[in-house]
């Protein structure tokens, strides 16, 4: 009987203490399961922070407005002069509506009434802040003409903004638009690279990640001649300084005895893909280029040279004075004819682009950006093909070409 008792006691205890040990893993695995649960949520309210703020601060979430059709009428409240030739412009729309967020990276049209001109001048600028339900900012350079070519036209558009336009000016403008933007919902590292007034769009890009708050690894590289073209020296300072997330490279290629490296700039170079092999720790990034055509095409290949995936590299060239430095293909002798207009004339090979051949022969073409960006001068092509010379933001339509970064490849009839 004693040996029943005792074998029993013992099998109670053992019983007992798997039925803990059940209990305890069950206990683990639930633990485990809220745990990633909780995860699972915290991830999803994060998303639909942004999604619902866009890249904007939760205090102005539900002060955004919608996107619009056609033209609005925005009036210009502020005028700064940035450099000697960039200046930013703070628009406000005209009816006081609140305004859609944006993509961080998108741009703007404007519908210019230009005295002298027989219709309005269509052009295409980058936002350079981040999304607020009160106004809009851009940043614009003055162009001038080429050096190579100073009897050329300055640029229509820039300078009548510089001259012409200043405060209570009002103009019109489309709602915002654009391929070339970052993607606000995800925290991968990113590294911004920007030439001269290519600073806009990743400036609305940097921007937006300092306005949402999260600590996204993000490296800001600025190239510039000197400290006299050196755009938002002061804001960028103050980003990096108060942001741990944020690292700064400013580049000067040709800098005055008077700029103080360490000082007014980090690096006595121009931006490469060697100087970012020296400084980030791989190259598994996510990159944004804005710059003239040919510091694109430079750093695409380089990046691609150094292992990075083409989908990683995000770009957007600008600057019809620049975009014959990538034309390097023989264009024949050739006839381009417009079916709208009834004209025929032999193509001028000492031409950058359809465009530029169309208005030197009293040709008005819709026209924005004038760097294959955003899309305003796409214009069927009825017969022929034709060459580009810099890579389109996107791919037009089949059919027809981007006549400001295209040469005629063939005997040519565009439909304008």
């Amino acid at each position: 009987m004693l040996n029943l008792i005792l074998t029993l006691t013992i099998l109670a205890v053992f019983l007992a203490m798997v039925t803990y040990l059940l209990l305890l893993l069950a206990n683990n695995s639930r633990t485990q399961a809220i745990n990633q649960r909780t995860a699972e949520l915290e991830g999803n309210l994060l998303k639909a922070k942004i999604d619902q703020i866009m890249v904007q601060k939760s205090s102005d979430a539900n002060n955004f407005g919608v996107p619009w059709d056609g033209y609005r009428k925005f009036r210009i409240i502020k005028k700064i002069k940035e450099t000697e030739s960039i200046s930013s412009f703070y628009l406000v729309p005209n009816d006081d509506k609140p305004l859609p967020p944006f993509f961080p990276g998108q741009y703007l049209t404007f519908q210019l009434k230009i005295p002298g001109q027989a219709k309005p001048v269509v052009r295409c600028y980058s936002l350079s802040d981040s999304p607020h339900p009160d106004q809009f900012r851009v940043t614009i350079k003055r162009e001038m003409p080429p050096k190579d070519n100073p009897d050329a036209p300055p640029g229509l558009g820039s300078n009548f903004f510089h001259d012409s336009l200043n405060e209570n000016s009002i103009v019109d403008i489309r709602t915002p638009r654009g391929h070339f933007f970052l993607d606000m919902k995800k925290n991968k590292p990113v590294v911004l690279l920007a030439g001269g007034v290519g600073i806009t769009p990743v400036l609305s890009m940097l921007n937006a990640i300092v306005a949402l708050g999260i600590k996204r690894e993000t490296w800001f590289f600025l190239g510039v001649i000197n400290k006299k073209e050196h755009v938002m020296r002061e804001h960028l300072e103050t980003v990096a300084n108060e942001n741990e997330n944020v690292r700064l490279h400013v580049c000067y290629s040709k800098p005055d005895p008077s700029d103080v490296e360490g000082q007014d700039y980090h690096h006595k170079e121009r931006v490469s893909v060697d100087l970012l092999k020296r400084l980030l720790p791989s190259n598994n990034y996510d990159f944004f280029i804005c710059s003239p055509p040919g510091m694109v095409k430079v750093l695409r290949e380089d990046l691609a040279a150094w292992g990075v995936p083409k989908d990683k590299i995000n770009f957007e060239a600008f600057g019809s004075e620049t975009v014959k430095e990538c034309n390097t293909q023989e264009v024949p002798d050739v006839e381009v004819t417009f079916a709208k207009s009834g004209k025929t004339f032999p193509w001028d090979p000492k031409m950058n682009s359809l465009l530029d051949f169309a208005e030197a022969n009293g040709i008005n073409m819709d026209s924005g950006c004038r760097g294959g960006n955003c899309g305003s001068c796409l214009t069927a092509v009825t017969k022929g093909s034709v060459n580009y010379i810099s890579e389109p933001g996107s791919e037009p339509e089949a059919g027809s070409c981007l006549t400001c970064i295209s040469v005629p490849k063939e005997k040519l009839t565009l439909d304008a």
